[in-house]
């Protein structure tokens, strides 16, 4: 088996498809699609999302320093799609997507009542990379939906079906093929 030499590029797939919503002091609120972004450190808990400066929701991040994470499944697919490719500039997301905002209770920017998860954040640092801005930021608030809490108060997210991009498509996480530390684990 051989394999092929590509230029230097971004293959670091799959990355988890997710509504990132901001708002600007004027209590406008916008949704735009990420892939690029991630968790960096678990103490305090943090993540990263990367933005192109000419992206509509770009100023509203900038104005606030805050952000909402909101992660997507099957369901929400569509949704993730069209708002990565639509401009606030030109059409309300929320309404289009019919997506329900729910105010977020940390942060004064709105959550996505139809996503599993919902990261409340705020900016701890830019670093400017060239085509994208790097957001640091600090995880204040976590929401998670009721419907996907067994009895024993665990969190399964799994049921979910949450959504992942791909090289240009988006995809289903697939079936469990094992668990932390299962290689190890004494039988």
């Amino acid at each position: 088996m051989g394999k092929q030499n590509f230029k230097p590029g971004n293959m670091l797939y799959p990355l988890p498809a997710v509504l990132v919503s901001v708002a600007d002091r004027q209590g406008n609120s916008n949704l735009l699609t990420i892939a690029w972004a991630g968790t960096i450190c678990s103490d305090p808990p943090m993540v990263s999302i990367s933005v192109r400066p000419e992206r509509y929701s770009y100023h509203m991040i900038e104005e606030t320093g805050e952000f909402v994470i909101n992660l997507t499944t099957e369901d929400l697919c569509f949704a993730t799609d069209y708002c990565g490719v639509k401009s606030g500039r030109d059409v309300d997301k929320w309404r289009e997507m019919k997506l329900t905002r729910i105010p977020g209770e940390v942060v004064g920017v709105p959550m996505v009542k139809e996503s599993p998860v919902n990261l409340e954040c705020r900016v701890t640092e830019k670093k400017e990379l060239g085509s994208h801005h790097m957001y640091l930021a600090k995880i204040v608030a976590v929401h998670v939906d009721d419907a996907y809490m067994d009895e024993k108060g665990k969190f399964n997210l799994n049921d979910a079906k949450p959504l992942v991009y791909s090289h240009g498509r988006y995809l289903s996480t697939g079936k469990e093929l094992g668990f932390f530390g299962y290689s190890v684990k004494k039988k």
